[in-house]
């Protein structure tokens, strides 16, 4: 996982509500078990429309996507933030985000910042012409116009994606505490340890 400090880009100033999992990346897209390639299929629907904001060329490769309340409903499907990093989303800032949806996108480096409507409205303005920051560090979003909005974020995930570290990372950074468990577990136990060695 890419470690996150700060990002300053272009923002999407999508901002529609309720966008489940089917919007952001319709079933038939579903027959892949890798992450590469399902951008194109993010958004499909709508960019069915030659005008649509995605495929605008401001936008392409926009690394920030601004939703509106309850980003990410719907199924718990995890190729919903595949699609959107392989489109290019580095973050999404929204009012809400469904629960299975936000740990998805945790768990594949995705940064979710929600934000009150009134600084979403204010960002969307600001995105139709300038680049926005998010600092994680700070846990602040601001504007080149002097607008710092913070934002609250788990303390374990914050340190996750700063470090560039996913959960399974984290357990194999403690690869010698548990090597040493098990020989621990080995030695004062057997008819527990012992299995576990012979079944290795």
């Amino acid at each position: 996982m890419q470690a996150f400090t700060t990002l300053t880009g272009i923002a999407v100033p999508f901002g529609a509500e309720n966008v489940d999992t089917d919007v952001i990346i319709p079933a038939r897209f579903l027959k892949t078990v890798t992450r590469k390639g399902l951008g194109k299929g993010a958004f499909a629907v709508l960019r069915e429309d030659p005008d649509n904001i995605f495929d605008a060329p401001r936008h392409r490769q926009a690394p920030i996507l601004i939703a509106g309340d309850n980003f990410g409903c719907g199924s718990s499907r995890e190729h919903a933030p595949w699609a959107l990093a392989d489109l290019g989303f580095k973050v999404v800032i929204a009012p809400s985000f469904a629960d299975i949806f936000s740990g998805n996108a945790f768990k594949n480096g995705m940064l979710l910042v929600a934000l009150p409507q009134d600084q979403i409205d204010r960002l969307m303005e600001v995105a139709a012409t300038d680049d926005i920051t998010i600092d994680l560090e700070n846990q602040v979003v601001t504007t080149p116009f002097q607008d710092r909005f913070s934002f609250e974020i788990d303390p374990f995930r914050k340190s996750c994606l700063i470090g560039g570290v996913d959960e399974i990372g984290l357990t194999e950074a403690q690869g010698a505490a548990i090597a040493s468990f098990e020989d621990r577990l080995a030695a004062d136990k057997p008819w527990i340890g012992g299995a576990a060695k012979r079944a290795a």
